[in-house]
This record gives structure tokens, C-alpha cells and sequence, in this order.
């Protein structure tokens, strides 16, 4: 088990040069963009326009924060995605243009490379503790909002944007929201 301090993570400038993105963490450690086999980050979008295109690449897209997101994904109806909307799972390698109706936003990424690695996103609003079992390779929880302490000791807790990260599955873990909390819960599952 560790924790991945938000103070910790690592800015970059976004694939096509049209902004930056926060790294939470990447797989293998120290991968590039088009070397990693999984990836997870935050990004501030200020305007619309073209997502970077990842070749061989699963993505799945969250709201932070800000009123929401408009995508037009090649092949597919147009989406609109708010911080009440489910995460959304779409290819990287798919032309993708974006509109925000309402400013700008702040989204989570997490995105794995197909053939190698998948993965799965929930969203998670917690005012009770949740006991669950990690069934992945690897489980992040990424605290979104709240704080969210981690068994029974108040010394480890996950503060907003904090990370829990744990190998293999089979670990049980508890996690108890101080008032409430809201997470998202990332498995990920070697192919």
C-alpha cells in the first residue's frame, strides 16, 4: 500500500502542446507518453479543441470540477459529460474534439494501453464506511473530495486528490469518509 501525496505529483505539458496535465502516476515508472502501459492524470481544459490522439490507447474521462465537457468522438453520438455523469470509456485513438459550454473544467484521465493492460472507473460518494476486496492487478483510489481514512488509524488518511495505490488482488481494505467523500475507484488488470 502507499499513498500518492496531490503536493507530490508532477505537471506536464499536454501531448498536443494545447495545455497541461497533472501525473498522478504512470506504469512503468518514469514512462514517457508513448511508452507507458497505464497512466493516470489531471488536466485543467481552458477551451475546446482536439484531444491529443494516443495510439493503442484505452482513455477513461471524469469532471472534477467546472460545469462539464462536450465531446464529439469519431463514430459515436456526441456526449456531454458533467461531474453527475458516469465515467466515460472511449478510445484515445479516436479523433476527439471538445467544447465547453459553461468555462473551463478539470477532468481525470486514466488511460491504459490496449493488448497489455484494462482498466475500469467508478465513481464513488461516500457517508459510510466501505469495506471492499481489491480483484486488479493494481487499485487506486483517488479521493476526490473529503477526507477519507484508511482502516482505523486517523494517521493514514487520503485528503482531496490524495491516491491510494495497491498491488495484487485479494486486499481487503475499509475506508471511512470524515462527514463524506466522494472517490473514484481504478482497477487495473494486467491482460
Amino acid at each position: 500500500m502507499r499513498i500518492l501525496r496531490a503536493s507530490d505529483y508532477r505537471s506536464m505539458p499536454w501531448k498536443n502542446g494545447g495545455g497541461t496535465t497533472t501525473e498522478i502516476v504512470v506504469s512503468p515508472a518514469g514512462a514517457g507518453l508513448d511508452d507507458f502501459d497505464w497512466r493516470i492524470s489531471m488536466a485543467r481544459v481552458e477551451a475546446g479543441g482536439p484531444f491529443s490522439i494516443f495510439s493503442g490507447i484505452d482513455r477513461t474521462l471524469s469532471i472534477l470540477e467546472g460545469e462539464g465537457i462536450t465531446l464529439s468522438i469519431a463514430g459515436h453520438e456526441t456526449v456531454e459529460l458533467t461531474r453527475a455523469s458516469e465515467p466515460l470509456f472511449f478510445l484515445a485513438d479516436a479523433a476527439t474534439e471538445a467544447t465547453l459550454p459553461a468555462g473551463p473544467i478539470t477532468d481525470l484521465n486514466v488511460m491504459t494501453r490496449r493488448g497489455r493492460v484494462r482498466h475500469t472507473v467508478r465513481r464513488l460518494s461516500l457517508s459510510e464506511p466501505l469495506d471492499f476486496t481489491t480483484q486488479a492487478t493494481v487499485t487506486l483510489v483517488f479521493c476526490d473530495e473529503g477526507v477519507l481514512q484508511i482502516g482505523e488509524s486517523p494517521a493514514l488518511a487520503l485528503g482531496a486528490r490524495d491516491t491510494l495505490w495497491l498491488d495484487g488482488a485479494g486486499q481487503t481494505l475499509s475506508l471511512r469518509p470524515l462527514a463524506h467523500a466522494t472517490l473514484f475507484l481504478i482497477s487495473i488488470q494486467n491482460d
